[in-house]
C-alpha cells in the first residue's frame, strides 16, 4: 500500500476513535465548545429550509449523520433518507433513535471517500460541517458521482481564514482532530470544478463578537443586529466573507464523467 494510503487509513482510524469517544459519552457528541454555537440559529436555519424545499419523495443522502438529528427530521418531512457515518457508535444511536420515533432508517456506517452506491442514486447530498474532516479530492467526484443530474449537495462548513477562530483552535486542540482543515478561499474554487453551480453564502464574521455571551438569553436582539451587519458587509466587501466563521453551499450541476 503506498504511503499516503497508509497515512490516510491511519486518519481514519483517529476519526472513528475520537467520534465514537464523543458519541459513547452521552449519545449527543457535543462538546465544550458547543456553546458559542448559539449564535449560528440564523445559518442552521437557513440550512434546514433549504432541505426542506421540494424533499417530499426525494432520496436523500446524509453525509456524516452523527446520531441522524438531521435527517430524522428531513424523513418526517416525507424524505427517503439514507444517512451514514464513519462512527459505528453514532449509528447505533441514529438507528436507536429512529426506532423510538416510529421512522424509518437506514442508517449506515460507511466511509464518505467510497461511497458503496449506485450512480446518480441521490436527489439530495447534504451534511453539517463533515467536509473538513475528508479529503475533497476524493470526496467530491463520490458526491457527484451518487447525484441525479438534477440533484444538489447543501453543506454548511467552517471557513479557515479568520485569525481569531484560528487562534482559538490553536488554543484547543483537544476539542477537535488533528486532520480537520477548515475550508479556503482556494477549497471554495474548487468545488466548481465538480459543480457547474455553486452558490455560497456566508455568516458571522462581526457576530463573533456575541460568542461569549452565548448562553445569555437576552443576547439575541444583539446577535440578529450584528448578523444584519454582517450581512451587509458581506454583500459590499465581498472580500471580507473568507473572513466569515461559516459558509452555506447550494452546489448544483454534477460535474460527473457520466453525464458528460
Amino acid at each position: 500500500m503506498p504511503m499516503q494510503e497508509v497515512i490516510r487509513e491511519d486518519t481514519k482510524s483517529s476519526e472513528v476513535a475520537f467520534h465514537n469517544a464523543r458519541f459513547a459519552a452521552d449519545g449527543s457528541g457535543e462538546r465544550p465548545a458547543d456553546r458559542f454555537y448559539n449564535i449560528t440559529l440564523r445559518s442552521y436555519h437557513a440550512y434546514r429550509a433549504r432541505l426542506r424545499r421540494d424533499c417530499v419523495g426525494k432520496r436523500a443522502l446524509e453525509i456524516g449523520c452523527g446520531t441522524g438529528h438531521h435527517s430524522l427530521e428531513l424523513i418526517k418531512e416525507g424524505a427517503i433518507v439514507t444517512g451514514i457515518d464513519i462512527s459505528d457508535v453514532a449509528i447505533e444511536v441514529a438507528n436507536d433513535r429512529a426506532t423510538d420515533l416510529g421512522l424509518p432508517s437506514d442508517f449506515r456506517v460507511m466511509d464518505a471517500e467510497r461511497l458503496d452506491f449506485s450512480r446518480g442514486m441521490f436527489n439530495l447530498v447534504y451534511g453539517t460541517g463533515i467536509l473538513h474532516h475528508l479529503n475533497l479530492d476524493a470526496v467530491l467526484p463520490e458526491i457527484t458521482r451518487v447525484m441525479s443530474p438534477d440533484g444538489h449537495a447543501v453543506f454548511i462548513e467552517p471557513m479557515g481564514h479568520n485569525p481569531v477562530i484560528n487562534a482559538y483552535r490553536k488554543l484547543t486542540p483537544s476539542q477537535r482532530t488533528q486532520d480537520e482543515h477548515p475550508l479556503t478561499t482556494a477549497d471554495l474554487r474548487g468545488f466548481r470544478e465538480h459543480f457547474g453551480k455553486a452558490e455560497l453564502r456566508f455568516f458571522y464574521l462581526f457576530t463573533l463578537l456575541a460568542a461569549p455571551l452565548a448562553n445569555i438569553k437576552a443576547i439575541g436582539p444583539v446577535v440578529d443586529a450584528l448578523h444584519a451587519v454582517d450581512q451587509r458587509l458581506f454583500a459590499y466587501i465581498p472580500a471580507l466573507q473568507k473572513f466569515a466563521w461559516m459558509v452555506m453551499m447550494d452546489l448544483s450541476q454534477p460535474r460527473c464523467e457520466r453525464y458528460s
